[in-house]
């Protein structure tokens, strides 16, 4: 049969997804690429294990808690072909997040727990708004001391239990830091009561690890810490996977629901 609109039968016919691509193809191509950079960087500037390959992305940072190990797909592959190469290019041992801008399927044969459908949010520069205040004091991570501030309001505010009682360095290693990753801490007085970070990838700012501890709550620390990571890049898109609890603070920030991902664990 023949028409108009059909391409020559040996014609390529993008979906968007194929390495070659740009990442601006679109703003969820480039949510995905930057989420798969988030999952590898802090990894491989520890020396700890990763992989980044056409299909997917993961790095290691830790063997207690998931959080701490992320696996994002990059192509709408089958997640148990994605599942065999982690066994086989990561430590078998370790929990970690499957993070998919798909539908799975059933994963749990493989050893996987649902953990829901979060909305990936974006909030696009330039969008007019009052910046969200606080009475406590924001600062930028700039040294070891404030960096393990951070990690340890992250561990106790999130919370992470698999990762309590805190010890120092399970999360946050000396590297974490760079250019492309920067991290907050607000602070009443010498207090730490609330963290986030922003990694920049592809044009795009993924804004993660926000925690409030219970006594900043209803102080706006949750917007204000959450708007020093969304701001630090002002001319890039800012994104971030919410939670249920977080989404309302995060549409005050003029952040916009995309679609909802999948997340699995490996406990």
């Amino acid at each position: 049969m023949s028409s108009s609109i059909l391409p020559p039968e040996d014609e390529h016919l993008t979906t968007g997804w194929e390495p070659e691509v740009p990442a601006d193809d679109s703003f969820v191509r480039q949510a995905v690429l930057a989420h798969a950079s988030w999952a590898v960087a802090a990894a491989r500037r520890a020396d700890r294990p990763w992989y980044d390959g056409d299909t997917w992305a993961g790095g290691i940072l830790g063997d207690r808690g998931p959080i701490t190990n992320w696996i994002v797909p990059k192509q709408p592959v089958d997640p148990a072909e994605v599942i065999a190469s982690i066994d086989r290019e990561l430590p078998r041992t370790v929990p970690y997040l499957y993070v998919s801008a798909w539908p799975t399927g059933d994963l749990t044969p493989y050893g996987l727990a649902l953990a829901g459908h979060p909305p990936l949010m974006m909030r696009f520069p330039g969008t007019p708004i009052t910046p969200p205040t606080t009475d406590l004091e924001i600062r930028q991570v700039t040294d070891d001391p404030t960096l393990a501030d951070a990690e340890r309001v992250l561990i106790e505010g999130y919370p992470l239990p698999e990762l309590q009682p805190y010890e120092p360095g399970s999360l946050y290693s000396p590297s974490f830091l760079a250019d492309d990753t920067s991290a907050w801490v607000a602070y009443d007085g010498t207090t730490p009561l609330a963290t986030s970070v922003a990694h920049t990838a592809h044009g795009l700012t993924v804004v993660e690890n926000v925690a409030v501890l219970p006594q900043a709550r209803g102080r706006g620390a949750g917007a204000a810490i959450t708007w020093a990571a969304t701001t630090h890049h002002p001319t890039q898109p800012a994104t971030l996977i919410a939670s249920d609890a977080g989404q309302p603070v995060y549409q005050r920030l003029t952040y916009h629901r995309l679609e909802r991902w999948t997340v699995w664990v490996r406990p």
